[in-house]
């Protein structure tokens, strides 16, 4: 870019203005950017949530057998001396071998029932085979499906054999009987957990394994073939669900160090702290810790299950520990599997991480089925060791002094670095290795706050750190926590089970059946709760009674709704909206809540919500009151009424700024058709008859000048890009829709072709009766048909002869959903379209049996032509008669294209979901609304499966989801935009330089003066006849709107960026275009003159353009005729021709929008709120043809067709706000515009070319200038002291403020010198001296000041 070089050569002129510029860029507003108009309106994809246990499981039965033989050592063992000889922590050797085998096996039973209290015991000492296998039949049938363990201790009997055997005694003691494994799986059966404490038990292991696939062999050769003789044997269990621990691999010996236990192994397992410390103070580190021994440490003071004593508090520290291990290293369904699914099982598990540690020191390897990854070298150990040094360091004084105990700062440590871990993270990182502490120190009451307090950040992170902390086993413990009363506690737990229940909202019913939702209905109604608190607990309210019947029943029963009536008005809007959507969630298809919120005069209380000026909040009544009707119970008086109040009271959003609450509006009548679908179908066979007997006087009916051009159809011009964007502006393929409009052109009603003339096509340019999507097929009632009863109903004055009252709710909600399916925001439009065919196509189902089939009996009359009445006779109301064998022969040879195909020409028009549908008046008959088209012959007439129900009692806008999606995303984190480091601040930091840059050397050169504006820099032809053309304030895009779409093209390097189709319809056509957040990120606004305002993202980039929003922006605007050369004819005789369209006037630093036209009034639109603000009336009789606005005198001026300027003070009420009116004009006002200064002048320029100056204070105008006549456009330089004029003698004149002309423009440059085309707008850039002139030759040219000032 040539002026970036300037830029870096340019001094530093006027630092101190430029700073200021770029503050008031951040100052200044932004419209459309919330996340309701970023994002689409659905809930996150759920997570599959794998953290409940779908199978938890209990070890109900343990067998313990034995096989010590005490005194007798077997003979495949050499045993040294001295040697280990303790077994549960019993010398066998100090008494008489039965009693040391009794006493160890009651140790051992002892031991276990430590961990497992509950379970049944069976003791085996030296045992038999039979007695062996007597013992696991009788354990497993009755502990049923549950798990049952199996203890070996083989210290007195030979090693396991490589054949799969252990061993046994027989009955005298003489012999080593082997036992196999493979019978002992047999009668264990599964799920089962074996545990060996023998040498050499990893061959056991690996024996298991191999008999356990020849059982799944067996069975799977039982179940091929039933006639093979293993079917016949009863079938082996599967082994899958087993779990095994092994002392050591498959050649190992067992430690004999006289210091250890014997059953080293075992001990690890059954008494884990005892060990750890022997084993402690045999490490050399252990000297560090003076006046320790081994005698000391069995005097430990304090009992395992006591947290507040030392050996508490080391047994709680040691499962943290372990815990923590297990869930670092383990893959995330083994560690579930293992350490979360039966208690029994986890604490073996975690106790044989300590098994690994120690073993391994003596050379000796555990091993275990499945098989875990080594853990022994974990830095966690490292916290086990210093725990256990700072507790053995205290014993000395504790017992002989009786010193108090002072507790471990592990738990508190371990907090820290889970803190840090939050504080300095990134986001794609490891999840913290802390996690399962912060678990286990929910248990303490010393920690418990500050623990609830990480929990809720780190939960904060996102879903991803939900689901983790639930995988953890999280549960269990906030929902115990629900019982506390202590209400310091009662924030951090309303947020962390908000977190929860965002990403996981099945725990609903945990909450109830623990009586969870007690809990958030006393934080709701405490008033002394902040209200984002109150918001998190109605929010988690809305999840319990969401769909779960128990819930709103419970919630019924606490009061639910008059908590949240009385907190309808808070001045949070986030509660609010929650609120709102929590009472539509208790009565959803619940009428005991409904007949409550009607003791409450819910309805009455939520009304006032519609108003509000939050969108969401609105969106959210309108979603109350929309179940508040939709419950199917039986219905009285009473009912009625109140449903006929709502359903008024919600009609009053039809013009409602936000698509979001008119999505929602369609969901909530469309409740209301269901409950009362006979008096809707009534209502629509009425309307239908009305459509068909009526012929609407159509502004379509004056044949377009310039619309069947030639150039229309030259290959230059390029392909339409197709919009594809969420909002599905259905871009139906252009040749089809040709076709339909030839086909009901030619088809008259005997089905020979009519006059085919481009007049005949012009004027019933509206005749394709089929809907703008692919599958219009599916619709009865098509989007013209629709539309033309919309007008009907509003033209014509029905009479009496109508059934129904014909001011009754249902017509008037009949109107409603006519009006909202030719809503601009093409979601709307769909959704309405759905509820209004579902009850056309029942009305004729209904009307469908007293049809006669007979074709004969059709009379048939004359063509249809614009003027003709009912042309058919029908028997039953409004059913359709068949189509003729000519016409649906003649029908079915029209080819139809592939669905999605772009031609290369631009279409002449795209119809769209996304408008109001095209005037027809002459709608082809011999294609009734009911029929689905010709190609259908009669064999659907009784069969009604061909149409799917379109409207199911669900229809659903996913608010609710999308809402809820807040408590799931981070809270507490800075959002990006805040976040100077950001790329997103980047960009914006970026875009307010260059916007500094383009004022700066702007003003550089209008400074100066400009005394020529002649030289062309850009000229393109328009793929249409350009009718509005924008600059874009500081990139080098310009924006030029033909009829219907919108071309961008880079004015600099002189190429197009972007045409797409703007969606309105056929009969309407773009009057304004303005550029919204110009200094930030762009949106243009295009208005059309029938009211509706689109506003577009994303365009001349390299995405799709996205529909952000549109509104009705004028309600009661009639498009007026006109063709593309309004302008042209305009001076000639203004009385014919029709009015303004619509103008507009934005307001950046408020963001208003100002917009009228052929209309009494100015609308002023708050965007922020998407909501209208204020209606000013223009006290005259004729269109407003030009807006300007002044926000900082609050004033706005508007110029007139009766050529009066009128200024207005928005700050004044309705009658008093017209504080000026100037008749000077003799006619139609061009252009009226007020100097942004605070003493700037209203400079205003009428179709005779008189501009006068006025000062908004005195009431005649201060200086008169007389420009050419014949003006047909012209616009106002708002820097430079400049105007230029349009005319339609074909050549531009610029004029400074004095009235001289500085340039006088009739020829392009370049190519033969061509003549300029008639002058059909300009528009001058807003700080640069470039105008921008269209003309009705197709051609774009823009011009500038000489090139030695640039």
């Amino acid at each position: 870019m040539k002026m970036d070089t300037d830029l870096l050569l340019s001094p530093a002129m006027g630092l101190a203005e430029e700073e200021e510029a770029d503050m008031n860029d951040w100052k200044l507003p932004l419209a459309f950017m919330k996340k309701r108009h970023s994002e689409k309106i659905e809930g996150s994809k759920a997570l599959a949530q794998s953290w409940r246990m779908k199978d938890r499981m209990k070890t109900v039965s343990v067998a313990l057998v034995l096989c010590l033989n005490v005194g007798v050592d077997p003979p495949d063992v050499v045993k040294t001396s001295p040697c280990a000889r303790l077994e549960c922590w019993i010398d066998p050797l100090s008494m008489s071998p039965q009693k040391a085998l009794e006493t160890i096996g009651a140790n051992l039973q002892k031991q276990y029932e430590n961990w497992q209290p509950r379970a049944r015991y069976k003791q085996s000492l030296d045992p038999t085979v039979d007695e062996v296998k007597k013992l696991c039949t009788s354990l497993r049938r009755n502990a049923k499906e549950e798990r049952v363990l199996f203890h070996y201790n083989g210290h007195g009997v030979p090693r396991p054999t490589v054949n799969g055997e252990i061993w046994v005694f027989n009955k005298n003691y003489t012999q080593y009987i082997p036992l196999s494994i493979y019978d002992l799986q047999t009668w264990m059966g599964s799920p089962s957990i074996f545990v060996y404490d023998c040498s050499n038990a990893g061959i056991i292991v690996k024996s298991f394994k191999q008999f356990a696939l020849q059982r799944e062999q067996e069975l799977e050769v039982a179940a091929i073939n039933p006639s093979h003789p293993l079917a016949q044997m009863p079938l082996p269990p599967s082994m899958k669900n087993c779990i095994q621990l092994a002392a050591c691999e498959a050649s190992e010996l067992l430690p004999m160090n006289p210091d250890l236990p014997a059953d080293l192994f075992t001990s690890c397992l059954t008494t884990p702290i005892k060990i750890a410390l022997r084993w402690f103070c045999m490490q050399k580190s252990a000297k560090l810790v003076p006046g320790v021994t081994l005698d000391l440490i069995e005097k430990i003071p304090g009992r395992l299950n006591d947290r507040r004593t030392p050996l508490g508090e080391l047994n709680w520290i040691f499962t943290a520990i372990t815990d923590t291990i297990a869930w670092n290293v383990l893959p995330r369904d083994l560690f579930q599997k293992l350490f979360r699914q039966d208690l029994l099982v986890a604490s073996l598990f975690r106790n044989f991480l300590l098994a690994e540690r120690i073993m391994r020191s003596y050379n000796c390897t555990p091993v275990s089925s499945p098989r875990l990854p080594p853990t022994y070298m974990h830095a966690m150990w490292q916290a086990w060791d210093l725990a256990v040094d700072i507790c053995l360091s205290q014993l000395p004084t504790i017992i002989e002094e009786g010193t108090a105990f002072r507790h471990s700062p592990f738990f508190a440590e371990q907090l820290t670095a889970f803190q840090v871990w939050l504080t300095m993270g990134v986001e794609n990182r490891n999840p913290p290795e802390q996690l399962p502490i912060v678990l286990q120190v929910l248990l303490s009451q010393v920690h418990r706050l500050r623990a609830l307090d990480l929990l809720g950040r780190f939960l904060d992170l996102g879903p991803w750190a939900v689901s983790l902390a639930l995988s953890v086993g999280i549960f269990p413990y906030v929902l115990k926590l629900l019982q506390s009363s202590a209400r310091e506690l009662r924030p951090l737990l309303v947020f962390i089970w908000a977190k929860i229940l965002a990403v996981d909202s099945s725990c609903q019913a945990d909450l109830v059946k623990d009586n969870g939702h007690k809990y958030f209905l006393s934080v709701l109604a405490d008033s002394y709760m902040p209200a984002e608190h109150r918001t998190m607990a109605v929010f988690i309210l809305a999840v319990i009674v969401n769909s779960y019947n128990t819930g709103q029943e419970a919630c019924l029963q606490g009061n639910l709704i008059a908590n949240c009536l009385e907190q309808l008005s808070d001045p949070h809007p986030l509660l609010r909206q929650w609120v709102a959507i929590c009472l539509g969630r208790i009565w959803q298809n619940f009428d005991p809540a409904r007949w409550c919120g009607v003791r409450d005069s819910a309805h009455e209380k939520l009304y006032t919500l519609l108003s509000d000026p939050i969108p969401e909040v609105r969106c959210a009544a309108v979603f109350a009151l929309g179940t508040f009707v939709g419950n199917s119970a039986e219905r009285t008086d009473h009912s009625t009424t109140i449903d006929h109040n709502v359903a008024m009271m919600l009609a009053q959003l039809i013009n409602d700024g936000s698509p979001v609450v008119r999505k929602e509006l369609v969901v909530a009548l469309s409740h209301l058709v269901v409950q009362y679908e006979s008096n809707f179908c009534t209502v629509a066979l009425q309307f239908i008859e009305e459509e068909k007997n009526y012929t609407v006087p159509s502004p379509a009916n004056t044949a377009e000048p310039g619309n069947l051009t030639p150039g229309r159809d030259s290959p230059a011009i390029p392909r339409l890009r197709s919009v594809n964007s969420y909002t599905n502006i259905r871009a139906a393929t252009t040749a089809r829709n040709l076709n339909k409009s030839l086909q009901n052109l030619n088809l008259n009603e005997e089905g020979g072709p009519a006059a085919f003339s481009p007049g005949n096509l012009s004027t019933s340019s509206s005749a394709s009766s089929t809907l703008g999507s692919p599958d219009n097929d599916e619709y009865i009632l098509s989007f013209e048909t629709i539309d033309k009863m919309r007008r009907v109903s509003s033209y014509s004055s029905l009479n009496s002869l109508i059934g129904v009252s014909f001011n009754s709710v249902y017509t008037q909600i009949w109107r409603v959903l006519l009006h909202l399916a030719a809503d601009p925001f093409p979601e709307v439009s769909d959704l309405a379209m759905k509820v209004l065919n579902s009850i056309a196509y029942k009305a004729t189902m209904n009307a469908r049996p007293q049809r006669i089939l007979d074709s004969g009996s059709l009379t048939q009359s004359a063509p249809a032509s614009p003027t003709s009445k009912g042309t058919h006779i029908h028997q039953a109301g409004g059913s359709p008669p068949m189509p003729s064998t000519s016409s649906s022969s003649l029908t079915n040879e029209v080819p139809k294209p592939p669905a999605r195909e772009q031609p290369a020409t631009r279409p002449p028009y795209t119809p769209t979901l996304g408008g109001q549908a095209p005037h027809s008046h002459q709608f082809p008959r011999t294609r009734k609304m009911f029929d689905k088209g010709p190609e259908q012959a009669a064999e659907d007439g009784d069969e009604p499966g061909g149409h799917r129900n379109y409207i199911s009692p669900a229809l659903q806008t996913g608010l609710c989801d999308w809402s809820a999606k807040y408590f799931a995303q981070p809270v507490m984190k800075i959002p990006e935009e805040h976040d100077l480091e950001s790329q997103v601040r980047m960009e914006r930091q970026w875009r307010f330089l260059r916007n500094t840059r383009v004022r700066r050397q702007s003003r550089g050169i209008t400074q100066k003066g400009v005394s020529r504006l002649d030289d062309q820099i850009f000229i393109n032809r328009n793929p249409g006849v350009p009718s509005v053309v924008k600059f874009h304030p500081f990139n080098t895009c310009i924006a030029v709107a033909d009829k219907d779409s919108i071309c961008f093209w880079d004015w600099e390097k002189g190429e197009r960026l972007d045409y797409f189709y703007n969606g309105n319809p056929r009969y309407t056509r773009i009057t304004a275009m303005e550029y919204l957040n110009g200094h930030d990120c762009s949106l243009l606004l295009t208005a059309t003159d029938d009211g509706a305002l689109r506003i577009w993202k994303n365009f001349a980039d390299q995405k799709n353009p996205e529909m952000v929003t549109a509104w009705q922006g004028l309600s009661d605007m009639l498009p007026t005729t006109r063709g593309l050369a309004r302008r042209v004819s305009i001076y000639l005789d203004r009385s014919k021709q029709g009015g303004a369209g619509m103008v507009v006037d934005w307001e950046q630093e408020t963001g208003l929008l100002m917009t009228s036209g052929d209309v009494r009034v100015i609308r002023i639109w708050d965007t922020d709120r998407e909501m209208k603000v204020q209606d000013i009336p223009t006290g005259a009789d004729s269109c407003v043809t030009s807006l300007s606005c002044d926000s900082q005198r609050s004033l706005i001026v508007a110029g007139l067709g009766d050529g009066s300027v009128r200024v207005f003070d928005r700050r004044m009420g309705p009658n008093e706000c017209r504080v000026m009116t100037y008749r000077e004009h003799g006619a139609w006002v061009v252009k009226a515009h007020l100097q942004k200064e605070t003493d700037g002048h209203i400079i205003s320029v009428s179709v005779n070319g008189d501009v006068r100056f006025f000062e908004p204070r005195t009431p005649d105008s201060i200086t008169v200038l007389q420009t050419v006549k014949g003006l047909t456009a012209l616009d106002i330089h708002p820097q430079a002291n400049l105007f230029a004029c349009g005319s339609m003698n074909q050549f531009i004149a610029v004029y400074n403020t004095n009235g001289d002309v500085i340039s006088n423009i009739k020829y392009y440059d370049g190519f033969m010198g061509q003549r300029i085309g008639a002058i059909s707008c300009l528009a001058f850039h807003p700080y640069w001296p470039h105008l921008a002139v269209g003309s009705n030759d197709y051609y774009m040219s823009i011009y500038s000041a000489e090139k030695r000032l640039r």
